[in-house]
């Protein structure tokens, strides 16, 4: 761990799933032509809703910060396990404005997604100020669902392979040792990571 709280010693497949997490965000971005996205990830242990892939205008590092997981927007999407989309944030009593100014970036309007695996809620998918003349539809909402479990794909391998490190820095049994190893050969992420890059490449004609 390092000293402002963030994971340390992250092992090669920690960056595989940043990779797919950080293509998630950049892709419903640019197809919902939001200015910012963001994944948080919820930390059962500290109750905390971390910064784990973020894609906005002005590049802002924002990964590791920490929230309780009651703030604002994004914790009353993870509490309901419900997807929000509010047009004015100034009138809406969940947001959470000082912990916006914290970050840099004081959204105007938001879409948000709760991040599902089985039955647990794991995570936070949103979307920042999309253009105001272009309500967000139905369809829109179903296509955002899906990148919303892509990410939780990503968050949930992510956690894993953590859990995964610290289980093997902790103890050198050859039982973590089997499980770090069947972690490495999970390659379901692959698939799903080409497809968002096609995407991307797409978009970027």
């Amino acid at each position: 761990m390092t000293d402002d709280g963030r994971p340390g010693g992250s092992l090669p497949t920690d960056e595989r799933h940043r990779a797919l997490l950080q293509s998630v965000v950049d892709a419903a971005r640019a197809i919902f032509e939001s200015k910012a996205a963001s994944v948080f990830l919820l930390d059962d242990e500290a109750d905390e809703l971390v910064f784990e892939a973020v894609s906005d205008e002005e590049g802002a590092d924002l990964i590791g910060m920490r929230f309780p997981s009651s703030t604002g927007i994004a914790g009353w999407v993870l509490v309901t396990r419900q997807p929000l989309v509010v047009d004015d944030l100034s009138a809406d009593p969940r947001f959470a404005r000082q912990a916006a100014e914290s970050t840099g970036y004081v959204p105007n309007a938001i879409v948000a997604v709760p991040l599902l695996v089985d039955d647990r809620t794991i995570g936070v998918l949103e979307l920042l100020d999309r253009p105001t003349d272009r309500p967000f539809s139905l369809a829109q909402m179903d296509l955002l669902t899906l990148f919303a479990h892509q990410a939780a794909i990503g968050l949930d391998l992510l956690r894993s392979a953590r859990r995964a490190g610290d289980a093997l820095q902790g103890s050198g049994t050859g039982a973590v040792t089997v499980r770090l190893a069947a972690l490495l050969d999970r390659d379901d992420e692959g698939d799903v990571l080409a497809l968002l890059e096609a995407l991307e490449r797409i978009l970027a004609r």
